[in-house]
């Protein structure tokens, strides 16, 4: 499973609105074949790793990371490839949420074939966190990521621009970028920093992600890099329910929602499609995000820096709270990436 896992992050940032699925064939301790949903529209994990064990598929064990599907879409239903290719077992390491797809072991078991679930459910969950989320969750899923000084600052006193962590980090940053719907400041974060917010990895992803703009006033630059690109790259405000949107963005391609407060904002913008957000910042959209529990994972990047008195804490907008009361968060992965570290938090309420 841990194989067919790693198989399935070959579809990172390729696969969306599919999930990441790897599979892998065995007959006792031989590997027979693998396979990976590489990209969106192609053939399934399963699929591919049937077509190359051919005949050596019969009477082995199949292990995939998610239930296979029993439906017909883009693709023909995984169940009867496995069934038809004379498969003996499937160990899948959690079942489908998606109503339409699920259903597959019912099918594989109907077909004389032995269906086991649960390694590594808490990976394959993870890994395809946005595809379940979709498939449960009112509004998008939300990443709020934050780079930070080893005191808990953003930025120095002086607000000087400049990379706080190092060019591993900011790999990751992009790599998180891929993978996300949308990627969302706030306006002064804009303002200050005239940032891309595009996915610059290799390969790049298939669709660019939306870039969000959390600007009550409408306020953006028409100069800015996220205007001047807004044709290439959508761009998106999101504004108050009052605010108009300026000539000089509009006629850039520029688009605008408003919303009356951030539930609103994040109920539009999953009705837009937008099933996965990356929120990076500043501290006044990541205040607002966690004191609404709109956070569904925490990332941090601590720098070995101390920034000192007079810096911008990462923390500060949000309302002091006793440590009884104060809310918790869980480690789920904690990474060293040269000198920095960076750190994956799931609240505990979820």
């Amino acid at each position: 499973m841990d194989l067919a896992l790693s198989l399935a992050e070959t579809g990172w940032g390729q696969t969306a609105p599919n999930p990441m699925v790897g599979a892998v064939i065995f007959r006792g301790d031989e590997l027979i074949a693998e396979g990976a949903h590489e990209r969106f529209g192609g053939p399934h994990a399963e699929a591919v790793a049937l077509e190359r064990a051919g005949d050596r598929a019969k009477g082995a064990t199949l292990y995939v990371n998610l239930e296979p599907c029993n439906h017909e879409g883009r693709n023909p239903p995984c169940t009867e490839a496995i069934i038809d290719a004379g498969i003996f077992r499937v160990v899948a390491a959690v079942r489908d949420p998606n109503p339409v797809a699920a259903g597959g072991a019912d099918r594989l078991r109907a077909g004389g074939i032995a269906v086991d679930f649960g390694p590594r459910e808490r990976e394959a969950r993870e890994l395809n966190a946005h595809f379940f989320n979709r498939i449960a969750a009112k509004r998008p899923y939300v990443t709020l990521k934050l780079a930070l000084s080893l005191d808990g600052a953003i930025a120095g006193a002086g607000r000087t621009r400049g990379w706080l962590t190092n060019e591993r980090s900011r790999a990751m940053v992009q790599r998180m970028r891929a993978n996300s719907d949308a990627v969302a400041v706030g306006v002064q974060t804009a303002l200050a920093d005239d940032p891309q917010l595009t996915a610059r990895t290799d390969p790049p992803p298939r669709v660019q992600p939306l870039r969000i703009v959390f600007d009550r006033s409408a306020r953006l630059s028409p100069k800015s890099v996220l205007a001047r690109t807004a044709r290439e790259t959508p761009t998106l405000l999101v504004t108050s329910s009052t605010a108009i949107l300026p000539k000089e963005l509009e006629a850039l391609g520029v688009d605008a929602i408003p919303a009356h407060d951030l539930d609103e904002a994040l109920l539009k913008l999953r009705d837009r499609g937008v099933m996965s957000i990356l929120v990076e910042g500043g501290a006044g959209l990541a205040a607002s995000f966690l004191a609404g529990e709109h956070v569904d994972r925490l990332v941090i990047f601590r720098a070995p820096v101390i920034l000192g008195d007079g810096a911008l804490g990462a923390f500060a907008g949000i309302a002091s709270q006793d440590i009884e009361y104060a809310p918790r968060f869980v480690l789920l992965q904690s990474r060293t990436l040269d000198d920095d570290v960076m750190s994956v938090y799931s609240p505990s309420r979820s």
